[in-house]
């Protein structure tokens, strides 16, 4: 499956800027967020047009996760409300792009996740001490395999 319908580019200079840029070569290895790879997520939103967000490439055990940290702000990024309302999402890391449904973590599923993450981007550790909200993890799970 492939997310379709009218794209709306992010207003977000920096991330318009990074779409573009993967778009444009055909791979995430074109663009880093603070020097680490990112993974691109394109998605259905709560208004129903197609949106794009390249997010900090977490991975373990070819299984991925998506942080929703907003740099720790008060509240939740942007995309967060689209996966929740939608969480049937087109994942591409480096050339490779397939389909993934995305389920929020708790408990100890989360516990279990959330060091990883903060492997993959130490600044996570510090995003969330600076909210009082518990930073969203999703775990992208595949619906059909990737094509290699």
């Amino acid at each position: 499956m492939t997310i379709t319908g009218e794209y709306v580019a992010s207003p977000t200079g920096w991330v318009r800027k990074q779409v573009d840029t993967i778009e444009s070569t055909g791979t995430t290895r074109s663009v880093a967020i603070q020097g680490r790879r990112v993974v691109l997520l394109t998605m259905l939103g709560v208004s129903g047009k197609v949106r794009k967000v390249p997010l900090m490439r977490v991975e373990h055990d070819g299984v991925y996760a998506a942080v929703a940290s907003q740099g720790g702000a008060t509240e939740h990024p942007k995309w967060y409300a689209n996966v929740r309302k939608n969480p049937v999402l087109d994942l591409q890391d480096d050339d490779r792009t397939w389909t993934v449904r995305a389920r929020e973590l708790e408990g100890a599923e989360r516990d279990e996740w959330w060091p990883r993450c903060v492997e993959a981007f130490p600044p996570y550790a510090e995003y969330q001490v600076k909210t009082d909200r518990l930073i969203p993890v999703f775990v992208l799970e595949p619906v059909d395999q990737p094509a290699e």
